[in-house]
């Protein structure tokens, strides 16, 4: 008797889902090429920045609605930043941040990166105000114990609210650094270290092994940015969305963003409840 087997492959692949498919990849789509330039830097240097990504507008008002949320008048170390205010969670309280959250043009990169039902890791405002200092160099999904060299198993974006400057704070980050094996960076790396100097309503874009940092603030006024972390659907996500926002929060979004929240499945049933798709716990 021949006995049935299915490989790595088919079983990462088959949407074995009745009643709620898969959706990734339904987002409005970019033209492949501007996708294709886009990656090209981003598999060479690790990162790229998009200018004006998104309007004046829009940061106004995303500053507006998050600067009376902030809990905390500073972090609670040299990480966080003993200067810097940060608001988790705020897809609990509010939906301003959701649409540059699923904006198409990170949507088809992230594409490229992961496989298909990839999720939100995190997602949080950083205010980080005059006199702070710089944060610890490091690499976002250094928390996934794998060897590397290896694959990205997150990429974030830092979109600026504020303007992006040479003394405000502009993230610093090493060109290239997503490539290395499992070494920190040495005084000569460091002088390889450049800023993401932007503007306002620009986006850098950068994978999870890539070395970076918030740079120190030396003006005279606060730098605000969001950030938005992914990471492959087989990885644990650094907040618990499932028990930081409502239900009934979560069936007002959109079809993505409940998919970027977990309401998804990685097959064959990585996500399930109860032997079950996530999105019967909404309707």
């Amino acid at each position: 008797m021949t006995l049935p087997t299915i490989t790595s492959a088919t079983i990462t692949t088959s949407d074995l889902a009745g009643r709620y498919k898969s959706t990734a990849g339904t987002q409005d789509g970019i033209d492949s090429s501007i996708i294709a330039a886009l990656m090209e830097q981003v598999n060479s240097e690790g990162y790229i920045i998009i200018e004006n990504l998104f309007s004046h507008d829009e940061m106004d008002a995303l500053k507006a609605d998050t600067l009376a949320r902030f809990k905390h008048g500073a972090g609670r170390n040299n990480f966080e930043g003993l200067a810097t205010q940060r608001l988790y969670s705020m897809m609990s309280e509010t939906d301003i941040a959701n649409p540059m959250v699923e904006h198409p043009l990170i949507m088809g990169l992230l594409d490229k990166i992961f496989e298909p039902n990839y999720l939100l890791s995190q997602l949080q405002v950083i205010n980080i105000h005059p006199n702070e200092a710089a944060q610890p160099l490091h690499y976002d999904d250094g928390f996934y114990p794998w060897p590397r060299p290896r694959r990205a198993l997150g990429a974030a974006t830092i979109i600026a609210v504020d303007d992006f400057t040479e003394d405000n704070g502009a993230t610093v980050l090493i060109p290239g650094s997503h490539e290395w094996g499992d070494r920190i960076p040495n005084a000569k790396d460091k002088t390889k270290l450049i800023k993401a100097v932007m503007p306002k309503g620009s986006v850098l874009f950068f994978l999870g092994t890539l070395w970076h940092g918030g740079g120190a603030n030396e003006g005279a006024s606060s730098r605000m940015c969001l950030t938005a972390q992914y990471c492959a659907p087989f990885c644990r996500t650094q907040e618990n969305f499932s028990l930081s926002i409502p239900k009934a929060r979560v069936k007002t979004f959109s079809e993505t963003i409940q998919r970027l929240l977990g309401y998804s499945i990685h097959p064959p049933f990585m996500g399930m409840v109860e032997g079950k798709h996530p999105k019967r716990v909404l309707y």
